[in-house]
């Protein structure tokens, strides 16, 4: 398993600690990634994902799962968030066919 948000694509970076007398050794700078279960009001069912501290808030700020998907870029996310965003716009063009 990746270390890298399935949302938002935000994985690890790397850097230098920098001591007081200025000697540089490489790190790594961690991704803060939480194991959440987000419900689908759209399909009815809740997924479980990992994605970051930051995403969670962005999903929550958007409104929730759905409106984050339909508004993400889909190269910016997961494999399993794109098709879970392609099964979101096909139930909501089904229910505007049907309406």
């Amino acid at each position: 398993m990746s270390r890298a948000c399935e949302l938002t694509g935000k994985a690890v970076m790397s850097g230098n600690n920098v001591s007081h007398a200025n000697n540089k050794t490489r790190r790594r700078f961690l991704p803060n990634l939480c194991e959440v279960t987000l419900m689908s009001e759209v399909l009815g069912q809740s997924f479980r994902l990992r994605i970051s501290a930051n995403a969670l808030r962005t999903v929550e700020h958007r409104g929730g799962l759905d409106a984050f998907l339909l508004k993400a870029k889909s190269n910016d996310l997961s494999q399993r968030a794109r098709l879970l965003k392609k099964q979101i716009q096909k139930k909501l063009a089904e229910q505007q066919a049907g309406d």
